[in-house]
């Protein structure tokens, strides 16, 4: 058989993986009938890879006789360098593919100091418990700086509750909570369904002005047409709840912070009248595609956050 090498301008052929696949089963077996019933081909399909790889090389890679199959000395070069890139190739398939069914990966999340204290961890050593391939990295900041950190790349999920209408960032609505009432346990309204006008013959714990749930509590009392007079106003919410723990008053706070660890020795119930709240909700930047784990994570957070659910 003769060959003759093909020349290119630009670039030259490259041999298929089916090509290399035959030729080294070919080599390692040393026959082309138990090559192609290993590779599931035909042995006419097998020996018609191998030579046109060869015409593609234009070098005679194996040797044929009616009882072996004997590699040439080029073959022998070729093997030698196609083996290990072969394997490589094999490592990085498996990788891949280990990442998309959850076996590896990074879950790199982001969202505000109580979830991230309060529920987040227990949501997260769960799903690693069924996913024991995957690791997770946890950022727990305000709003601002959730949203700087997705877009920035130092994070790849956002947890809380963010501003509608974001254009560079997917939003999915995980739960809506509702606010309710955080009193001491031997408390007049503790355990009952208070109305706000309840609320308001009591001394009054909130968060500050710059704070949504601020803004929810003073539209609980608009539409009971009061006015709310805290006696303090913090930032954190555990904050508001120690002070409740301490007898220091009564807060109206988001319902998933009944999960707070300080929080386990008050009355939590809920407020007469329309619900007041907030969706919970997580953004992913829409210009990156999320992990392969991303969402079946969300799905799993959002069952944990029902079960703490008012």
């Amino acid at each position: 058989m003769h060959y003759q090498l093909i020349s290119y301008t630009d670039k030259y052929m490259r041999p298929t993986l089916r090509q290399i696949e035959c030729f080294l089963a070919a080599a390692d077996l040393g026959s082309f009938s138990r090559a192609a019933e290993r590779l599931g081909l035909s042995q006419p399909a097998l020996s018609q890879q191998i030579r046109d790889l060869e015409a593609l090389l234009g070098l005679r890679l194996l040797d044929r006789t009616t009882r072996r199959v004997d590699l040439t000395p080029a073959g022998r070069t070729f093997r030698d360098q196609t083996t290990p890139a072969l394997a490589e190739l094999d490592r990085a398939t498996e990788a891949a593919q280990g990442r998309a069914r959850l076996r590896s990966g990074q879950l790199r999340l982001a969202a505000p100091p109580l979830l991230a204290a309060a529920i987040l961890p227990q949501a997260i050593a769960g799903f690693l418990a069924q996913h024991p391939g995957l690791t997770s990295s946890l950022s727990d900041i305000g709003t601002e700086d959730i949203l700087t950190h997705l877009r920035t790349g130092r994070a790849d999920i956002g947890i809380g509750t963010f501003p509608p209408g974001l254009p560079d960032l997917d939003h999915r609505p995980i739960l809506r909570d509702a606010l309710m009432l955080f009193s001491p346990r031997g408390h007049p309204l503790a355990g009952l369904a208070s109305s706000w006008s309840d609320v308001a013959q009591y001394p009054l714990i909130t968060l500050t002005r710059d704070s949504g749930i601020r803004l929810l509590v003073e539209l609980g009392f608009e539409r009971a047409n009061l006015s709310p007079r805290p006696v303090q106003e913090v930032t954190q919410i555990t904050t508001a709840l120690a002070l409740v723990a301490a007898g220091l008053g009564i807060a109206v706070l988001p319902g998933y912070a009944r999960v707070a660890p300080n929080a386990q020795l008050l009355a939590c119930s809920p407020l007469q009248g329309p619900p007041v709240g907030r969706e919970i909700a997580a953004v992913l930047p829409r210009d990156r595609s999320p992990e392969p784990a991303a969402i079946p994570f969300l799905d799993h957070l959002a069952r944990v956050m029902r079960q703490h659910a008012p």
